[in-house]
């Protein structure tokens, strides 16, 4: 059975260099969380401080009610996937996955058992005398995944497990490995910079920046109800709005908008998000009728990219470029083409505001 795993003020310095900067967590048995952020934030840092590959420079990591700072790595319940499938390549897969039990030195009954579990649980059954080089990219993670969870371990850590891998196979062990978690009922720590492998998997998100924990919730909140301008552009694609707070609303160059929530800001420049799915169309001329006239706004189609189900359009307000997204039925349904005007509603309550601007992560 899982046991809880707290992380208490943790930071990890690399000289001056603060690479997690006093972070504070606790992860319930049996929860599925994912440390997301972009390159360089932290999360794959903390990952290895809780697998013990990593010293730590301040702070605990407590595991059932015991400090675990100074357990070796060998000595902790845990299972690690890399990134690097690390197999061995002179083993097939029967005998990468009996590997951390023959270490265990368990009868050989016993570890015949557990591996015919695991290749049903990952589906490589008829593949177990076959060596990594004769493998895909896919089979040999799910290899990996089954060598990790052999040992039975009460808590998995994944570090970018699926980032070597093309899109579909991705989507397709997503769903392999959020099954496995389901079924095994162990906690899963999962690191990527793939916000929509977060979204998919996680029970909880922590999203990370510079060291430090930005947003800690479900993948809804994380991305209905982000708390930063920059947790709205890296989660998600957003548009974002300067503005002026100008009499109970927002002046945006020439245009004044009608946003909910500005009563929460006392600066004078505002900074509005709002997702391309939350702007509306107007198709219909009486589609109009009892919105608010101010967030009506006539441009034009600058671009079309065809996404699959939705199409992306880029448009053009106060010479800010932005983006709406409407699905394929409707697309095709009213024959857009570029150049063609539009009119786009924007709803009040769609926006998000925030008091600091979005600095986009190259």
């Amino acid at each position: 059975m899982s046991k809880k795993l707290i992380l208490e003020n943790l930071s990890k310095h690399y000289g001056s260099l603060v690479a997690v900067d006093n972070v504070s967590l606790e992860i319930d048995p049996g929860e599925f969380l994912c440390f997301l952020g972009p390159s360089g934030c932290g999360k794959t840092t903390i990952l290895r401080m809780i697998t013990g590959f990593e010293e730590i420079t301040s702070g605990n990591i407590i595991y059932d009610n015991a400090v675990i700072n100074d357990v070796i790595p060998q000595k902790r319940e845990f299972g690690i996937v890399f990134q690097s499938y690390a197999l061995f390549p002179n083993m097939t897969v029967n005998q990468n996955i009996a590997f951390g039990l023959k270490m265990r030195k368990m009868p050989q009954d016993v570890i015949d058992a557990r591996v015919n579990e695991i290749l049903d649980l990952i589906g490589l059954r008829g593949w177990e005398n076959h060596y990594p080089s004769q493998l895909s990219g896919g089979q040999q993670q799910r290899v990996a995944l089954g060598r990790a969870i052999a040992i039975k371990p009460s808590i998995l850590l994944l570090d970018e497990p699926l980032s070597a891998l093309d899109a579909k196979i991705r989507v397709r062990l997503r769903t392999v490995i959020k099954r496995l978690q389901e079924e095994l009922g162990i906690t899963m720590i999962y690191v990527t910079h793939d916000q929509e492998e977060a979204l998919a998997l996680a029970d909880r998100v922590v999203v990370m920046r510079d060291g430090q924990f930005r947003q800690i919730g479900t993948p809804w909140e994380i991305y209905k109800r982000p708390k930063t301008s920059f947790i709205a552009g890296f989660v998600g694609t957003s548009n974002f709005i300067q503005g002026k707070k100008e009499k109970g609303q927002v002046r945006f160059g020439s245009r004044i908008l009608t946003v909910s929530g500005l009563e929460s800001v006392e600066s004078e420049t505002v900074h509005l998000a709002i997702r391309p799915e939350n702007i509306d169309v107007l198709f219909d001329e009486h589609a109009a009728e009892g919105l608010v006239s101010t967030n009506i706004i006539e441009t034009t189609v600058e671009v079309i990219n065809f996404l699959g189900a939705v199409v992306r359009i880029t448009f053009m307000v106060e010479g800010e470029e932005m983006l709406v997204d409407i699905s394929e039925k409707e697309f095709e349904k009213h024959n857009l083409k570029r150049k063609d005007n539009i009119r786009l509603y924007f709803p009040p309550e769609a926006f998000h505001v925030y008091t600091e601007h979005y600095r986009k992560l190259i």
